[in-house]
């Protein structure tokens, strides 16, 4: 004969708190990991036309226009001339600056800027970069930031001349006429088959 013996009970385990781990585990993760940021050029976009308006084509002197090609082999083209970005960096800056105000570069306007008084600037150059829809985006990105840091450069270089500081360190008015002395004009056009 079989002995009965009475049925016993699971323990039940306290799940009262187990929310309240899950939160803080959650928490703790979130504020400890890193989120990836996308970054991008920043570029100021123009003005919306009004339907009153009339496009206006804007034209400018061949010699205030330098032109840099990206192809579809990521090869550059620097005035028609295969270059490096070093180089491109060195004929950007010669571009804008135009130093000796050679006839081939970019016409200097006098131009009234605070803290300085009347300085020769090239404010109608303008460095077009056209791209083929192939290249690569690392190389877009790299002449892009090439053609930056050449504005970077002179103006950092002008505020040392005139301020002996880094153009970071002055102040929004000073850094406004340095702007109005080195413009950053990079305009962009895609680069069709047959490179046109």
């Amino acid at each position: 004969m079989y002995r009965r013996f009475p049925k016993r009970r699971v323990p039940e385990i306290n799940a009262s708190s187990t929310a309240d781990i899950a939160f803080l585990l959650l928490i703790f993760f979130l504020m400890t990991t890193s989120m990836d940021t996308d970054y991008g050029l920043p570029r100021q976009l123009p003005a919306p036309s009004t339907p009153e308006q009339k496009a206006e084509a804007l034209k400018l002197k061949e010699r205030n226009v330098l032109v840099i090609t990206l192809d579809a082999g990521d090869g550059l083209h620097c005035a028609d001339q295969p270059s490096t970005l070093a180089e491109i960096h060195q004929q950007a800056k010669r571009f804008i600056v135009n130093p000796a105000n050679e006839s081939g570069l970019p016409e200097k306007v006098l131009v009234d800027v605070p803290y300085m008084g009347i300085v020769p600037v090239t404010k109608n150059h303008v460095i077009l970069l056209r791209c083929h829809r192939e290249a690569s985006y690392k190389a877009y990105i790299a002449v892009q930031n090439e053609l930056v840091a050449v504005y970077n450069e002179l103006r950092d270089e002008l505020a040392r001349q005139k301020w002996q500081c880094s153009y970071a360190a002055l102040d929004e008015g000073q850094q406004q006429a340095i702007r109005m002395v080195y413009p950053q004009k990079i305009a962009e056009a895609e680069l069709k088959e047959g490179g046109k």
